[in-house]
């Protein structure tokens, strides 16, 4: 798909641009349909719902030679690459490519023995592993590369994909993206999980589950708002309280049933959509077909079949259920997340930030001064680095 340059669907509100996150319904997007009958519990070859249709929506893209595979060594993107490894090679297409970064800098980021015990495992024997130092820095080459030719686009980090496009050109690319909403349970958690006799009902926290399951969404959210961590300091106190007011009404606006927010909040979320097609965007340009097997429509709707009322009871545990075949049971049960920070934060930005004045951000929504305090502190906020790009872009367009 192809979007034009100024496409709203591509951009954050003034009022999310303040903290870097999409917020709320996407209009443009309309709930999946739950009217279809539930599929059987199995499929040939002892292949589970969920499984058929993350193989059915990575096929097109192993049809797309080079097919690039975004892999961390977490368990999503490596989920994805073990089961595009087994279609591939099934059907009797070339085998995916995992690509990988590589930040020496950054202790955090460093996945090398997940990331070989999952190679080795598929026995793969292609796999681009670049180096980098600040170049994917958010205000670093490929960085500016995107703003320069998309515009600010969310993630702030999502010029990661850049260079994976690039590798892939004229294919396709598939992604872990997603993952996260897949496998996570409703908020409202703590009542389902007593309704479906996953845990003991507990007289003490029962009046708490009562209205939690019952009260109008209003005073949910009148309540939730009270409690959200969202007091940033470079927010001015309107802008804070408008923030928390819309978070709050957008995560009581989730259904109690984990089937029914799949189809109705999740996939049809900003959360969700605005990222799809900012990366659609930049895939474009490098003329790739860009997948997200775990945050699409076929998938989401296995999910909610399979799942049902109550949802995953964990994402390990799932992950063992529908693929455990693919990978050693240790990758599935790994506890520990690799961390990127250092990478977004490595010179270009800190150095641009040192120099800046108080331009190229609403003063009404944000306080400049605390802005430029947390920019220039060792580990700024990460929601403040979408200003930052929106702020480099605009004094470039000036200059």
């Amino acid at each position: 798909m192809t979007l034009p340059v100024d496409d709203p669907r591509l951009r954050l509100t003034p009022l999310e641009t303040t903290w870097g996150m999409p917020v709320g319904p996407d209009p443009g997007t309309a709930p999946l349909s739950l009217s279809s009958p539930r599929p059987a519990r199995g499929r040939p070859g002892g292949r589970s719902p969920l499984r058929a249709a993350v193989e059915a929506v990575v096929l097109p893209a192993l049809r797309r030679p080079p097919c690039v595979v975004s892999f961390s060594g977490g368990r999503d993107s490596s989920t994805v690459l073990a089961v595009a490894t087994a279609v591939a090679r099934r059907e009797g297409l070339p085998d995916p490519v995992p690509y990988s970064h590589r930040f020496p800098a950054v202790e955090d980021s460093r996945e090398d023995g997940w990331q070989e015990l999952v190679v080795r495992a598929l026995g793969l024997s292609e796999w681009q592993r670049p180096t980098w130092t600040d170049e994917l820095d958010v205000l670093g080459p490929h960085a500016r590369t995107v703003l320069l030719r998309d515009g600010v686009l969310p993630p702030f980090n999502g010029h990661l994909h850049e260079p994976v496009f690039a590798a892939a050109r004229g294919g396709s690319v598939l992604t872990g993206i997603g993952g996260d909403e897949l496998f996570s349970q409703v908020s409202r958690y703590p009542v389902v999980r007593v309704a479906a006799r996953r845990a003991p009902l507990r007289w003490r926290s029962a009046p708490h589950l009562l209205f939690s399951a019952t009260a109008p969404r209003a005073l949910r959210a009148r309540r939730g708002a009270r409690h959200l961590p969202v007091a940033y300091d470079w927010l001015r106190p309107p802008t804070a309280r408008a923030l928390r007011r819309a978070v709050a009404l957008d995560v009581a606006a989730e259904p109690l049933r984990w089937d029914v927010a799949a189809a109705t909040w999740t996939w049809p979320g900003r959360v969700l959509q605005l990222p799809r097609r900012a990366k659609e965007r930049m895939a474009a340009a490098h003329d790739v077909l860009v997948e997200h097997p775990f945050a699409c429509a076929l998938v989401l709707a296995a999910a909610a079949a399979t799942w049902g009322w109550a949802g995953p009871r964990g994402r390990a545990g799932e992950l063992l259920t529908h693929f455990g075949d693919l990978l050693p049971r240790e990758l599935f049960t790994r506890e520990t997340k690799a961390g990127f920070n250092g990478a977004f934060w490595a010179g270009p930005a800190a150095e641009f930030a040192r120099g800046w004045t108080g331009g190229g951000v609403d003063p009404d929504l944000v306080d400049p001064r605390a802005l430029h305090a947390q920019w220039t502190s060792p580990e700024p906020d990460l929601h403040t680095l979408t200003l930052l790009q929106q702020v480099w872009l605009a004094q470039h367009r000036a200059g």
